[in-house]
């Protein structure tokens, strides 16, 4: 006997009656009356007193319907809980360095939550070295840092790679005019680096583009966060170098100037599990390839 026939038998005896019964089931009568006649059969038992109105159940119809019932009700109540675990499964989770929210990363979460408005979607700020086993450890599903690393279980993607650009104190020397900084010249200065832990970290990158020109700054201050640097670059303690896109965010005594033509960038990278194919971490990335690319095409990166 299949579960659709004891819906129909259910709600014929809740109804007490077959044109009540087939309105409720979207059906007419004439089957159900013969999806009813074949259940009776099947039991050897009549389950409805033939000619009674309002339709009474026999002794046999009200133990079938006891039984009936509970069927009907706890597959409708596995059906509503898969419902559930696919609407919580429907979520995605983006790690994120603080520099990356300066570009195009808000316009992606904009444009994903448009598109999936059904998808539940949480951001957790974390530097890219941790980023590595939060993916792995499935506490989140993509992220967002500027470190390159190499994991078999992860796969990585270079959205844009984004010049940096020197944050000096108002009144500087270097700031003194628009003129494209030279690395060698920050090298004389005090090198505020960010963040100080974990490493390694941006703060590595902006070490690296001095030693790679064979350069080392006068002094290194290093801090935990963007945020501290650029306070106390305005409180002329020292230079730091930030991502072109950094440039937006102004505190009163910071001035940015550009670097040179064999200065420096840092990429804003993607990564993902190497197996995750979910619809939602598609749809992401696929927003991201789009938008960093509209970004750094439009000179904003």
């Amino acid at each position: 006997m299949e579960l659709r026939q004891f819906r129909y038998f259910v709600a014929v005896a809740e109804e007490q009656n077959f044109t009540r019964a087939a309105e409720r089931l979207n059906m007419t009568q004439p089957p159900l009356s013969r999806q009813i006649q074949q259940i009776e059969e099947d039991v050897g038992l009549p389950l409805f007193e033939r000619g009674s109105r309002p339709l009474r159940l026999t002794e046999a119809g009200r133990i079938f319907y006891t039984h009936a019932k509970r069927l009907v009700d706890e597959a409708d109540e596995v059906a509503q809980l898969t419902r559930r675990l696919a609407q919580l499964a429907e979520r995605i989770v983006i790690g994120f360095v603080p520099s990356t929210l300066y570009g195009a990363l808000p316009a992606v979460i904009r444009a994903f939550r448009e598109a999936a408005p059904k998808v539940e979607l949480s951001l957790i700020e974390m530097f890219t070295v941790e980023q590595l086993g939060a993916l792995k450890g499935a506490r989140i599903d993509v992220g967002f840092g500027r470190l390159r690393f190499d994991d078999a279980q992860v796969t990585r993607e270079v959205l844009t790679d984004e010049p940096l650009i020197a944050a000096l104190p108002e009144g500087h020397p270097l700031a003194a005019d628009h003129a494209p900084v030279e690395l060698a010249a920050l090298a004389r200065e005090t090198l505020i680096v960010y963040p100080s832990t974990p490493r390694p970290s941006f703060a590595d990158q902006q070490l690296s583009a001095f030693h790679d020109q064979a350069l080392a700054p006068y002094a290194i201050h290093e801090v935990r966060e963007l945020q501290t640097a650029l306070g106390l670059v305005a409180a002329q303690v020292g230079v730091t170098l930030v991502p072109r896109s950094v440039e937006g965010l102004r505190p009163h005594g910071v001035a940015y100037r550009p670097m040179s033509k064999t200065s420096v960038s840092s990429p804003i990278i993607m990564s993902r599990r190497l197996q995750d194919n979910a619809p939602s971490t598609n749809l992401l990335c696929e927003i991201a390839r789009e938008l960093f690319a509209r970004d750094g095409s439009d000179g904003a990166t």
